[in-house]
């Protein structure tokens, strides 16, 4: 059974809204894809225009960074929804069952914490320098935080079904 079908399985929340997270955690991962797909393909004509054509582009700079922000912010939710983000499991696994469960719930309320304050900064950053054209690519200067803000926002949401879960005491990924 995948990590996916577990939570399912022992989660205190609806199957539908369970269903609609994991969904929205394979469109994270294929976004997160699909930039670093893109982040190549901008890489490999950077390459290709500055030593063959001898004509650097100057928009790639900018598409890089978008990319690449892009690739990390959507990933990095869809690890927290999947659970794969840093953590100290064993450490966890070897508490008695109450202090186990306190540490799912601090864990997850980091979780939150640290995406609503990426979610945050990322908007506010982003509103602020809307109106600032970047330079070598006809985008807004503060695009790059676009990412930012809805990784964040998708890593609130993920965690906050763990914290729900870690509260209703149902087991989580890899316990047996």
């Amino acid at each position: 059974m995948s990590p996916a079908e577990h939570d399912t399985a022992s989660s205190p929340a609806s199957p539908a809204l369970q269903r609609g997270l994991t969904r929205l955690s394979s469109l994270a991962v294929a976004i997160a894809g699909a930039a670093m797909l893109g982040l190549v393909a901008v890489q490999g004509w950077q390459v290709f225009a500055r030593y063959v054509l001898n004509d650097s582009p100057s928009w790639t700079e900018p598409v890089t960074l978008l990319l690449l922000s892009t690739a990390m912010s959507f990933g990095a939710a869809a690890g927290v929804h999947e659970q794969r983000h840093f953590r100290f499991h064993l450490l966890a696994q070897a508490f008695p069952p109450l202090l186990r469960r306190a540490s799912e719930v601090i864990a997850a309320a980091v979780i939150v914490a640290i995406g609503a304050t990426l979610a945050w900064w990322g908007a506010r950053l982003l509103f602020d320098g809307i109106d600032i054209r970047m330079a070598g690519a006809p985008l807004p200067q503060s695009i790059a935080f676009l990412p930012l803000a809805l990784g964040g926002l998708l890593m609130v949401l993920f965690a906050l079904l763990q914290l729900a879960q870690a509260f209703a005491g149902h087991r989580t990924q890899g316990e047996g």
